[in-house]
């Protein structure tokens, strides 16, 4: 079985990723979604909230799993048994800053990076997008995969 992680702290949220998510389960068996905890980002919903709802948006897919971690991707890729990391793409510049950081992951642990593109249509969606929209109190459910719903609650 083949189990990747699916790093990230907000990306999970954007239409773009999710489409990254769907694709890459094509030829992985399972994708552990591993929110970063990152005290020094400005992040619009506690680590616990972003685990909930995307938790609850992932809910029908056995395969999917969401977890919070601190510290590196590589130890929390090693934490879950991750054989493979999982990265979205939007543009060349973050290809080319990806793949300098997935050689230097598998240089270390031997930890594999699948770079996806995210489908063409929404590359210009960015978690730094959503969560600005967000911080204004803007309507960001254009952004968000189908079916995806942003509870603010009580934050």
């Amino acid at each position: 079985m083949t189990r990747a992680i699916f790093p990230g702290t907000f990306d999970p949220f954007t239409a773009g990723h999710a489409s990254v998510v769907r694709r890459a389960l094509t030829f992985i068996d399972e994708i552990v979604i591993g929110i970063g905890i990152n005290e020094n980002k400005n992040t619009h919903f506690p680590v616990s909230k972003r685990q909930a709802m995307i938790a609850d948006y992932y809910r029908d897919n056995p395969r999917i799993s969401v977890r919070a971690y601190d510290g590196l991707t590589i130890d929390f890729a090693r934490e879950v048994e991750a054989g493979l990391i999982v990265r979205g793409i939007r543009t060349v510049k973050d290809f080319e800053y990806e793949e300098t950081i997935a050689d230097i992951n598998r240089k270390l642990t031997g930890i594999e990076t699948i770079l996806l593109f995210t489908e063409p249509e929404l590359t210009c969606v960015s978690s730094t997008t959503v969560r600005e929209l967000l911080s204004f109190g803007k309507d960001v459910s254009q952004f968000l995969p189908e079916g995806m719903k942003i509870d603010p609650g009580d934050e």
